[in-house]
């Protein structure tokens, strides 16, 4: 795990196995293939994503796979952070996003402590006319101003297994691109003990 700091909040970036992977990517799979399951782990509407779907995965699969995997290395994201042990870490919400030719994800923020975002796959993109530009299908993060010595955003393009911890006030956005295939990913929000997760009762 590798924690920097582009400008001020910290972010970590970490990678899950190709086997973990591969199993969420599986359990996706067999959900597109049960519209009546599709339809009740539907999760759009409380999202802003201007995407073709967006889906809860469900809290037992989450619980037999990720939840062990995502604590550890929230942990090791707050230890590295700010040198406090996390006693307790509960996942509030994990959902898939499916996103397509065009689609898009607009700026926003998330709720609980600690969010996260990582990639299930990623394809091939095709220049816009005659000009390729380099943000499409990445994510940015976003804080404050542009000043001298500080820059306000933080690029990252994206990769087949890549995942990004960040706190749940940083706004991002996800660009558009051209391409005839999938761009699968998944988010989540989740909470800490309250007392490191507030500055202001220290």
């Amino acid at each position: 795990m590798k924690v920097i700091s582009p400008f001020g909040p910290k972010i970590a970036k970490l990678k899950f196995s190709n086997k973990l992977i591969k199993k969420i990517n599986n359990e996706v799979d067999q959900i597109l293939n049960k519209k009546s399951l599709l339809k009740k782990l539907d999760y759009s509407k409380k999202l802003v994503g201007q995407v073709k779907q967006e889906f809860q995965l469900p809290k037992s699969f989450v619980k037999k796979n990720l939840e062990k995997v995502i604590s550890n290395e929230v942990k090791k994201y707050i230890f590295k952070t700010i040198g406090k042990n996390v006693k307790k870490i509960s996942i509030k919400n994990f959902w898939i996003v499916r996103q397509f030719n065009n689609e898009y994800n607009p700026i926003h923020y998330h709720d609980g402590h600690i969010s996260g975002v990582g990639y299930l796959k990623i394809p091939k993109f095709v220049p816009k006319g005659h000009k390729k530009s380099k943000i499409d299908g990445t994510i940015d993060f976003i804080n404050g101003n542009k000043m001298f010595l500080s820059d306000s955003i933080y690029n990252h393009q994206p990769k087949e297994g890549d995942v990004i911890l960040f706190p749940h006030y940083l706004m991002h956005t996800a660009y558009p691109f051209k391409s005839s295939g999938e761009r699968r990913s998944f988010s989540f929000n989740l909470e800490i003990d309250k007392k490191i997760a507030n500055v202001f009762s220290r």
